[in-house]
This record gives structure tokens, sequence and C-alpha cells, in this order.
């Protein structure tokens, strides 16, 4: 009964927030936004390596993020801080793997554990290191989208069947209105119809990402909000957010 409260006050109080805020509303033009730029990449980094690594394994259950990879970001990019047995990689995103419309792409609190399983490592982890690279060498939004569109010539991997991720970490912040949002998991399919897997629809437990959605990965991810953190811990009405 609690995990079914938890799925429905989730769908109903952040469906349209989501992990990325979902949307940045254009009526809000006359509206400030808050991180207009890159803020200095110092922000975005973490000091303590050691911090950043537990960070990054809280985002899977121990047992499955005791034996995993281990990124790290630096002053270039991700770096390979544990090698790992089991094939996933566990890594702490920024916030420039928000939508590219969001208006808190660039704010440098946003800190995402996240888990990716092998099909997920193969396929996905490059989009995060490629975006990254981008990023950190001082390129427009406008030349990261171009330098992603790498897709079309093949230079980034094809999306791989089985490609998911865990977010169950407490520790994440994920963006000014979702806080530490809820634990979950995220499963990415070539670009489909959300109706398919009745995401967003009353009652269901699954919800759309936009995360990329075409713009211009093609890619539909779906998120599955579950009722624990990574530690075991039960999600409740007060941690909820």
């Amino acid at each position: 009964m609690e995990r079914k409260s938890i799925r429905t006050s989730a769908l109903a109080s952040i469906a349209v927030v989501v992990m990325f805020g979902v949307a940045w509303e254009a009526k809000a033009q006359d509206t400030k936004i808050p991180y207009p730029s890159m803020a200095p990449l110092e922000q975005y980094l973490i000091p303590d390596r050691n911090e950043e690594m537990k960070l990054a394994r809280s985002a899977a259950p121990d047992s499955i993020s005791g034996d995993a990879g281990v990124l790290v970001l630096g002053r270039h990019g991700y770096e390979t801080a544990i090698k790992g047995k089991n094939g996933f990689v566990c890594v702490v995103e920024r916030s420039w793997m928000s939508p590219f419309d969001f208006a808190q792409f660039w704010n440098p609190k946003m800190r995402g554990p996240i888990c990716f399983n092998p099909p997920a490592v193969r396929s996905i982890l490059p989009l995060t290191i490629k975006r990254t690279e981008l990023v950190l060498a001082g390129l427009s939004k406008a030349q990261i989208i171009d330098g992603i569109k790498a897709f079309e010539k093949k230079e980034l991997p094809a999306l791989e069947p089985g490609a998911m991720c865990y977010m169950m970490s407490s520790q994440g912040y994920l963006n000014d209105s979702a806080g530490h949002w809820l634990p979950h998991l995220m499963f990415y399919i070539p670009l489909t119809d959300p109706k398919v897997w009745g995401a967003d629809m009353h009652g269901s437990p699954v919800m759309l990402n936009p995360q990329f959605g075409g713009a211009p990965e093609p890619i539909t991810e779906f998120m599955i909000p579950v009722g624990h953190w990574s530690d075991g811990t039960a999600v409740t009405p007060k941690n909820e957010h």
C-alpha cells in the first residue's frame, strides 16, 4: 500500500516536473533565466575524487555498484577511477545532460548519480562522455547539438537492446525544482510513441523523460519510480522530494 501511495503521489505532484523539469515554458520570456550560461568549471567539479566515487556508486544497490566501474569528472572530461568487474559503470552526471531547452541546463549545483548496465555502458554512456567533452571544449549549445549529430554519421554507437540504468541515490540533486526527487529506473529504446509503454497515462507508474527524445539523440527514455533508495531505505512522503 505504501508503494502504491508513493507512486500515486509522484505521478500527481511531479508528472509535469519530472526529473529534468520536463520543458522550459517560453511564455515566461520576461522572466530572467536563472542559469543563462556555463558557470566557471570549478563549480561543476567535485574536489574530492573519493567523494565523487562514493556519490556515483550510491546510484544503485551495493550488490550492483560495488563491483561496477566508476568514472569521475576531470577538467577535460570523464576519467576512469575504477575499472570494475561486472560490466556496470557508475558516474555523476552534470546539468548539461538535461534537455537543451531546459532553463537549468547550466545549473552547477546539479549532481545526478547514475549507474548504467552493460548495454547502456556501450551505447548510452558514450553520449554522456561526448556531451561532456563538447561542453568542456567551450562550445555553444548549437555546436554541441551538431557534435552529437555524429549519430547520423555512425560516429557514436547505436542504441543496444536492454539498455537501462539505476538512479536510486538519496544524495543526488537533480534540479532546483525536483531536488532529490525519487529513486527510479530508466529504460532506453529507439524513438517511439510513449503511449506504447503507457507513459504518463493516468495511474501508470511509467513516465516519459524528455532528456533525449530526438533532440538530437534518437532515443526515447522512460522512468519508473521505485519504493526504496539504493541503501534500502524506504521512500516516505517526507523525503519524497
